[in-house]
């Protein structure tokens, strides 16, 4: 089995990765949050399930694929900002042997249709028990996507709807962003950032 799973997609021109320092003063812009001004990233990593997608466990039909609501415009909008996109998912139902990698990729194929295009899909396949250095958690899926576009980890925006993908994201030494409707309480998350939806973490993300 493959620690990295990608789904099938039609062909798209790649573009170049581009040095961190050349990306910067290229896009010369500066996004804005709580703390002060910081670069825009170079690349948004997304969770899948209830962040992107309604989740629908160990979902094997793409006709189960539902948005929620705002996602198409959220990611649009990073888009138009020039800032790549990727996915990074754990997808256990592979090596549960509830689904085939055939028919997940089939599934991430339609939330292209539906979504976007993106520039990156990094997936582990594997079950909790076989301790793998890719499942979230584990900052294994960050570090693959940042190599496959040519970046550094630290030039990332992590997002993800539970702890899990904050930690990965923070392992990896990239920023962590939550959404979720309600704001985490708890030690746990005092350190990562919060927004109520993937639209208003696009504007966190772009200082607007």
């Amino acid at each position: 089995m493959t620690a990295f799973v990608s789904p099938p997609r039609p062909t798209f021109a790649k573009r170049a990765p581009l040095p961190d320092r050349l990306w910067a003063r290229t896009r010369g812009v500066l996004g804005r949050h709580d703390r002060g001004p910081r670069p825009l990233p170079l690349a948004v990593l997304l969770d899948v399930d209830g962040t992107l997608v309604r989740e629908v466990p160990y979902n094997a039909d793409p006709a189960a694929v539902e948005p929620i609501p705002g996602v198409r415009e959220a990611l649009d909008l990073l888009r138009a900002a020039g800032i790549r996109l990727g996915v990074v998912a754990n997808q256990s139902g592979i090596g549960r042997g509830l689904l085939t990698e055939t028919e997940a990729a089939t599934v991430n194929h339609r939330i292209e249709e539906l979504l976007g295009p993106f520039d990156v899909w990094a997936l582990c396949p594997h079950s909790p028990v076989e301790g793998c250095a890719c499942r979230k958690p584990r900052p294994g899926l960050i570090h693959e996507a940042a190599r496959r576009l040519g970046i550094e980890p630290r030039s990332c925006v992590v997002v993800g709807d539970v702890l899990g993908d904050a930690v990965a994201a923070r392992g990896a030494g990239a920023r962590s962003l939550l959404v979720a409707p309600l704001r985490p309480l708890g030690p746990e998350f005092a350190h990562h950032e919060w927004a109520p939806d993937l639209t208003s973490a696009a504007r966190l993300i772009l200082g607007t």
